[in-house]
């Protein structure tokens, strides 16, 4: 019976777990891009170019993880219910 309520506690780990990578894929390579623009554009006196074409690069980095990590997440959900219908099933 308790491992009927630990499954019951636990469905919202797979969605929590992409939620973070999710918010990954998106802070991390847009902050990193605007302090590595503006820090060239300082150095090469090029005020708003670097930081454009820092920020363009993150853009596309960001949706190629993004679209990576919603296919594999995808791909394990699927296999989830593909395990619990045989479950049920038997």
């Amino acid at each position: 019976m308790k491992l009927d309520e630990n499954k019951k506690e636990l469905w919202w780990k797979p969605a929590m777990e992409m939620f973070a990578r999710v918010i990954g894929w998106i802070a991390v390579p847009i902050i990193l891009a605007l302090y590595l623009g503006k820090w060239l554009d300082e150095k090469y006196q090029s005020e708003p170019k670097y930081l454009l074409i820092c920020v363009g690069v993150a853009f596309l980095l960001t949706n190629i993880g993004l679209i990576k990590n919603v296919i594999k997440t995808s791909k394990k959900i699927d296999q989830e219910v593909n395990k619990q219908k045989e479950e049920i099933e038997k």
